[in-house]
């Protein structure tokens, strides 16, 4: 199984943890001992599950949005999109579970036009504020139908890490990697008006794989 590069600084805390409470527990409780490490190989073993790097055919898109993460669609309203379009928009989020991969994907392909990070609180990701309070980055991208989309990554009450690897000026190309979250958190996609919406709330996404809206050429 492939491992994200996000993951070296976690996997290597967790093992030493696991050693140093392993041998403790042999050493002090002996026979009684695997009360205490089965449990705890458990969750060592959920760390290695969530950094996973599923192996995904990415196709090429153009007007088709693509779902920029593994999780649940949650919400699909209009909303007002104050940081970069100033505009209303239809704004499509998906939330993710700790136990969901945490690859973020580029929705759509086009050229990054936008990027920016905000420190913010830690409200549980689900909650409708946190698209503008919580920690989070916004970028957008100038799309090849000529639309602008900004998508945001949030952190949520347990994710306190997020990282984006986009620049001003790059190539997006819809369903490929630009960031990652830790360990459990949310995406906000924000489109046209007159965008098409396929997905619908409570569906199951796959990132880089499902299409969520249409937008005209």
């Amino acid at each position: 199984m492939k491992l994200h590069k996000e993951s070296k600084g976690t996997i290597t805390v967790a093992t030493i943890l696991f050693i140093i409470i392993s041998v403790l527990a042999i050493y002090f409780l002996e026979m009684w001992s695997l009360l205490i490490i089965m449990p705890l190989l458990v969750v060592y073993s959920l760390v290695f599950w969530f950094f996973r790097v599923p192996v995904r055919d990415i196709l090429e898109h153009r007007e088709n949005v693509i779902a920029p993460v593994d999780g649940k669609v949650v919400m699909i309203k209009e909303v007002e999109e104050t940081e970069f379009l100033k505009e209303k928009a239809i704004q499509v989020s998906i939330f993710m579970s700790p136990l969901n991969v945490h690859i973020c994907r580029y929705p759509v392909s086009g050229k990054v036009i936008y990027k920016k990070y905000h420190p913010g609180k830690y409200l549980v990701a689900w909650h409708e504020k946190s698209s503008t309070e919580n920690e989070r980055t916004t970028v957008a991208v100038e799309s090849m139908t000529n639309h602008k989309v900004v998508f945001r990554q949030i952190a949520g009450y347990v994710a306190r890490r997020i990282v984006f690897y986009c620049n001003e000026g790059d190539q997006s190309k819809a369903g490929h990697e630009f960031g990652f979250i830790k360990f459990g958190s949310r995406m906000d996609v924000f489109l046209p008006l007159d965008t098409e919406i396929i997905c619908k709330i409570g569906d199951i996404t796959k990132g880089g794989l499902d299409v969520i809206a249409r937008m005209k050429d």
